[in-house]
């Protein structure tokens, strides 16, 4: 009887299955777009009539697309009474509602231990006992010189006798409860579903009269398209060669695709994966029962904005005065300059920026540069860091650690139009939807026959491509069927395309030889989606690349194999010219030099035929370039140059750069020995040269005066210190007739030397006078200097 169920039950089961399976062809697909995202749009038209019900067939990992972007529509004045597909709670959750404290992967002891009080029936052997659970227990038990782990049941018998039995291979339960057999019955059906086919079956109820067309539209996952390409490049002078573009395509949706309208889009739209069909259940607050409770004062959290980094502080010399109008700039992590401040009259200065500061430099005339690194500053971090410069030239660099100066951390809390991609026109067969009729119309055009040989270079495209704001659509123009779990190679582009074959060098990659390149040039008028591609010459393999997305009429440099018949050697030299400009400006004078570069790139061409080299040299940071021959094009890493080697021949190609460099100096600090060499190595000139001169003559004035001023100082000093020497002597003196004379003595020189004081005070007054007007009369000097000279260099 059992097993007549069993049959029922299977049959019962596959039926549904028949159906949907006969349903579905109802339905088929018509059109397809894939997208490089990893999700496809389906359109699905087919026939109903009256009150009829169809079926669609998805997976539980398609029925979550399908739910998110389900478009039913009945075309000839019915309409869509609903929409139902198959359910289920969650097996944890299923496995909950028995009331057994059991899952999937539940042991013999954990099904005893979620029996615990049922009355059961054990047998182990030829023993018997009957009454309800009490425990589950393992003890370990030493036999034959092993030790085991045995686990023991224990039961309260109705007499109420407590029996306790080993768990053996010939024990046995059985279920002496009402109603229990059946709860885990039921538990290992659950259990047991989730082996079935993952097959979930959507079924549209329609409502009308007579034979309608339904319209049925939705996204789901499916494998990325590929693209890939051949280039036949063609013997013939002045000849372009071929572009043949193909897409691999697979069909994994469990569906045939019967004469569909496909259309492969070289974009990503936005998509997700939401767990649609799946019945959710959330977690609800418990609350307690209320009580008299009294409320704490609280303090709230401040509101949290995003920010960047901020790093602010003070400019000082070495005996802590203010710097204003240092420069003061800081840099990323990359070393990209990230902002750039002068400091105010305070010598104070703040800068933010959106990326992490790592790197802090000062300069200032007259003074080192300083450089701080290891600074770290970022995510809305606030940070003080003050800076201190030495006296120097600013082409004098220190180079400090953050973490090892004085600084303070604190913190602050900181509280486009995308393009509709749906079923309509632009996206596909522009099947008109509505009205009394459905029509998909399908275009026609040739294939891409023809093999090597005649007509080969002239062929035509088998899709229409067409630009969908930044997405771009290849259109098949003949329909094509590719069965489920099957792949095809879908042509997508034929076209001559612009082309020049060129060998290309650069020192940086690290590979021995140049390498064999085509010099593409986009004219095909497509976008042509990024992909492998193989290069067909004289009939044979040539070699095989990739590229990324080419837009039309854009140009890109693609290599494919390396050249064997040229060698390139590449050597570099470096000199530091002499100054060849001079600036005096506020009492600061900045001579510019260059440190010059060249590199020298040597090639040999040991083939019959010419080569066309494209060297690619590295674009640095603060270099110049000299060349009188200019990069055809100029990356954002490298310069390209377009060198011609005659066969048999070695060319050397030079490429020379310059860095400005520039020193400082304070001119109150110049020196005589400074100003000889500056005229010896020819670095100032003759008008600055005379200028010079003059303020090291005041200079001297200054200085002249000034040791005047301290000679007065010092016999003033003399004078005070004999004087004491007197005074001391008069104390000592007894009034007797030779010390009277003494006394007389000392008091006459005295009063001359009190004379002297006052000689030497109106002396020193006057030198003061006249110092502080030569040291006027230097610092006008210097102020109104102003020269730009430029010199040979």
């Amino acid at each position: 009887m059992s097993g007549i169920r069993s049959r029922i039950w299977v049959a019962a089961l596959l039926a549904p299955l028949a159906v949907l399976a006969q349903d579905a062809d109802k339905l088929p697909v018509k059109r397809v777009v894939l997208y490089k995202n990893g999700v496809g749009y389906f359109e699905h038209i087919g026939k109903v009539k009256d009150k009829q019900d169809v079926s669609i067939p998805f997976t539980s990992g398609q029925l979550n697309d399908v739910l998110k972007s389900l478009t039913v529509l009945d075309l000839d004045g019915g309409r869509i009474t609903g929409v139902e597909y198959g359910s289920s709670a969650p097996i944890d959750r299923q496995l909950g509602d028995l009331r057994l404290p059991l899952d999937e992967k539940t042991t013999l002891t954990d099904f005893l231990n979620s029996l615990r009080g049922a009355r059961l029936e054990i047998r182990n052997a030829n023993n018997v006992a009957t009454g309800r659970l009490l425990s589950v227990e393992r003890k370990t038990r030493m036999g034959g010189g092993a030790t085991l782990e045995v686990d023991y049941v224990s039961l309260i018998t109705d007499s109420g006798e407590l029996k306790t039995t080993e768990v053996s291979p010939g024990f046995s339960v059985k279920l002496l409860d009402k109603g229990l057999a059946g709860k885990v019955d039921r538990m290992l059906d659950i259990i047991s579903a989730g082996r079935e086919a993952d097959v979930r079956r959507m079924v549209v109820s329609t409502e009308g009269t007579g034979e309608r067309s339904i319209f049925v539209s939705y996204i789901s996952e499916v494998p990325v398209w590929k693209s890939t390409y051949r280039i036949v490049l063609n013997p013939k002078t002045g000849h372009q060669p071929l572009l043949q573009g193909w897409a691999i395509v697979d069909n994994t949706v469990g569906q045939d695709w019967q004469n569909v309208q496909l259309s492969l889009v070289a974009g990503a739209p936005q998509s997700f994966v939401q767990n649609l069909s799946q019945p959710y259940y959330t977690r609800r607050p418990v609350v307690p029962m209320p009580q008299d409770v009294m409320a704490a004062p609280q303090t709230h959290e401040a509101t949290l904005i995003p920010g960047g980094a901020r790093i602010a502080g003070r400019v000082t010399d070495p005996s802590g005065a203010a710097i204003s109008g240092a420069l003061v700039r800081v840099y990323d992590e990359n070393g990209g300059l990230a902002g750039q401040v002068q400091a105010d009259a305070n010598g104070m200065y703040e800068l933010t920026g959106s990326r992490e500061f790592s790197r802090l430099e000062v300069q200032s005339a007259g003074f080192q540069t300083t450089v701080l690194t290891g600074l770290n500053v970022g995510g809305g971090q606030m940070r003080r860091q003050d800076v201190r410069l030495q006296v120097g030239s600013t082409t004098s660099t220190v180079t400090v650690s953050a973490e090892a100066l004085p600084m303070n951390h604190s913190s602050t809390s900181v509280a486009n139009a995308g393009r509709t991609l749906g079923s309509g026109g632009s996206l596909g067969s522009g099947a008109a939807l509505g009205g009394n009729r459905n029509t998909v119309r399908s275009g026609t055009g040739a294939g891409m026959g023809g093999g090597i040989g005649g007509g080969i270079y002239e062929q035509t495209a088998a899709a229409n491509a067409q630009e969908l704001g930044d997405l771009f659509e290849y259109k098949l123009k003949d329909p094509i069927t590719i069965l489920k779990n099957r792949s095809a190679l879908v042509p997508i582009a034929q076209s001559n395309i612009g082309a020049e074959k060129v060998s290309i060098w650069n020192d940086r990659i690290g590979l021995p030889r140049a390498q064999r390149a085509l010099w593409l040039n986009n004219s095909t008028g497509l976008t042509l989606d990024g992909g492998s591609f193989s290069v067909m010459e004289e009939e044979t393999f040539a070699g095989e690349g990739v590229f990324d997305p080419i837009r039309p009429g854009e140009k890109r440099l693609i290599s494919y194999a390396t050249d064997l018949a040229l060698i390139v050697s590449s050597k570099i030299g470096s000199e530091q010219q002499n100054v060849t400009r001079v600036r005096l400006a506020r009492g600061v004078m900045t001579q510019e030099h260059e440190l010059r570069e060249r590199r020298t790139y040597t090639m040999r061409n040991e083939d019959t035929s010419p080569r066309t080299v494209i060297i690619e040299h590295p674009v640095r940071n603060g270099y110049e370039l000299r060349n009188e021959a200019k990069p055809l094009e100029t990356t954002a890493d490298w310069m390209r140059f377009r060198v011609a080697v005659e066969p048999k021949q070695t060319t050397s190609f030079v490429v020379e750069e310059a860095r400005p460099l520039q020193q400082t100096y304070q001119i109150s600090n110049i020196t005589n020995d400074q100003l000889a060499i500056f005229v010896r190595q020819k670095s100032i000139g003759p008008a600055i040269e005379e200028a010079l001169h003059k303020v090291l003559a005041q200079k001297a004035v200054v200085a002249g005066l000034s040791e005047q001023k301290d000679a007065c100082e010092e016999e003033t000093t003399r004078i005070f210190d004999d004087q004491q020497r007197l005074r001391e002597n008069i104390k000592s003196l007894k009034g007797s007739p030779e010390e009277k004379a003494l006394l007389q003595r000392y008091t006459g020189q005295m009063n001359q030397q009190e004379n002297r004081l006052e000689e030497l005070r109106k002396q020193a007054a006057d030198l003061e006078k006249q110092e502080s007007a030569a040291q006027e009369q230097l610092n006008e000097m210097i102020d109104h200097l102003s020269f730009d000279v430029k010199l040979a260099a």
